[in-house]
């Protein structure tokens, strides 16, 4: 056969010889329910502007729906925050074969229990021993008239006549506002309290399904690096706080030793103090320390001298040996990094910022050295 005889061949050959392939599934895509959609509109600058407005008017309206309800987000992230760092604690339980269920209800009542018990132990000395500090504190200062630079300070600027005008039990009262107004900060304190206790439960009852679902907002490619990222500063944030926590309880347990061995007056309101200030990063052992040091000079000049004495040898212990033992790897963040943090935080939200900064500059640093620069030095 020739070449030119195949041809013919294939050429005569049909399509309708061919044998249809059974296994082939034919797609039909139905008509959109709504209609088949129009072109695109015109992006004249008309149009342009009229949704930049309407972006702007709903930009403006978010923030002060936001701004109405910021009281009521701070309860929530502080809520958070607390539900971070309890969880540890409530993983811990887990692995010992513990149900989800009551190992949070276990730690959420241990929580509790302590809370209660540290505020039946700390309100009634504290009420008594504040009170009194108020009310001798106009005697304090005029004993402090008695020293010959703080005496030649008030003379020129009046700085110890104003603060005895403003320590007046009178003044006090009316900067409390009152029977009424003591109250309502009573009350909502104690509201607060409540919120915060009852959503702490929630996030940790919820934190496995709340931790999944934002972790599902991240795109698949993503998510295991971003997994992994987000357990490690969660991990971070948890061991910070009970860190925290530890470290302001050895602070104010210390400070109420040497207190009591000084017969300092009101050691346990100024213990207190110490502990809740030290809880505020790199600034707060120092404002405690001031305060206590003032009322130590108030009763007598040695008392006072040996309350600096101790409260520097003590911040050198704390800042090289008890901060790096209970922290240890938990937090790494520098010095300017950590003072910058702080007065951002309490530039932003206070006393709460305060506490938060460190995790979250923890946090950031992490984030910038695992994702940023990689991604930078690939460029």
């Amino acid at each position: 056969m020739s070449i030119d005889q195949d041809v013919e061949n294939d050429e005569n050959e049909s399509p309708a010889d061919e044998t249809p392939d059974d296994d082939v599934d034919i797609i039909v895509i139905p008509p959109p329910r709504f209609g088949t959609p129009g072109p695109p509109m015109r992006r004249s600058p008309l149009l342009i502007g009229l949704f930049g407005g309407i972006g702007l008017l709903l930009a403006y309206s978010l923030y002060l729906a936001v701004d109405q309800v910021r009281s009521i987000l701070v309860l929530i992230f502080i809520a958070m925050f607390l539900a971070i760092g309890l969880n540890p604690a409530v993983v811990r339980l887990t692995r010992w074969g513990v149900p989800r269920v009551l190992a949070v209800a276990t730690v959420g009542l241990g929580a509790m229990l302590l809370l209660c018990g540290g505020l039946l132990a700390l309100i009634p000395p504290l009420v008594t021993q504040t009170g009194a500090l108020v009310e001798h504190l106009p005697i304090y200062i005029d004993n402090l008239r008695h020293q010959d630079q703080l005496n030649k300070l008030n003379e020129d600027y009046k700085l110890l006549d104003q603060l005895k005008a403003v320590a007046t039990a009178g003044n006090v009262t009316k900067a409390l506002g009152g029977v009424w107004g003591g109250a309502q900060v009573v009350f909502g304190a104690l509201f607060n309290i409540v919120t915060v206790v009852v959503l702490t439960l929630y996030f940790m009852a919820a934190f496995d399904r709340l931790k999944d679902g934002g972790y599902k907002l991240v795109p698949a490619s993503r998510r295991p690096r971003v997994i992994l990222l987000g357990d490690e500063i969660l991990t971070k944030v948890g061991a910070y706080l009970g860190g925290a926590l530890a470290i302001a309880v050895i602070a104010g347990l210390s400070s109420f030793v040497f207190l009591l061995i000084l017969d300092i007056k009101y050691s346990y309101a100024l213990a207190v103090l110490i502990a809740i200030t030290d809880l505020i990063p790199q600034i707060g052992a120092t404002l405690g320390a001031i305060v206590v040091s003032v009322v130590g000079f108030a009763t007598s000049i040695p008392a006072g001298i040996a309350c600096v004495i101790f409260f520097v040898i003590y911040q050198q212990v704390e800042n090289y040996l008890i901060y790096p033992t209970v922290m240890r790897r938990a937090v790494k963040v520098s010095d300017l990094a950590a003072i910058l943090s702080v007065l951002l935080g309490v530039a932003l939200m206070g006393v709460v910022g305060a506490l938060i900064a460190i995790p979250v500059v923890a946090a950031v640093q992490l984030i910038v050295r695992e994702v940023v620069i990689p991604r930078q030095d690939a460029r």
